[in-house]
């Protein structure tokens, strides 16, 4: 399953995660090269995390990007599992 971000009817780019219970695994993300360097890849971190948040579920960041994404906005930190560095 993933989050998407389109510009106009293109796909710019997503995030492609796994869901176990109240739990989602975001594992990959990926900008389409004609659109990097746009800031994309920020604000479909913030949308995909800030969905999460409202929807009450917690996040395993083991995509690079989310994960540095997290670690640049400490407010997201509380998402993150109890037992993943990032959420300590």
């Amino acid at each position: 399953m993933r989050y998407e971000i389109r510009v106009g009817d293109e796909l710019g780019g997503f995030v492609q995660y796994h869901r176990q219970g109240g739990v989602i695994d975001l594992v990959h993300t990926e900008i389409e090269p004609a659109f990097e360097g746009q800031g994309l890849g920020g604000r479909l971190a913030a949308a995909t995390l800030d969905d999460l948040r409202r929807r009450g579920l917690a996040v395993v960041p083991t995509c690079p990007f989310i994960r540095g994404y997290i670690e640049r906005h400490p407010d997201y930190a509380d998402l993150v599992v109890a037992d993943d560095p990032v959420g300590d």
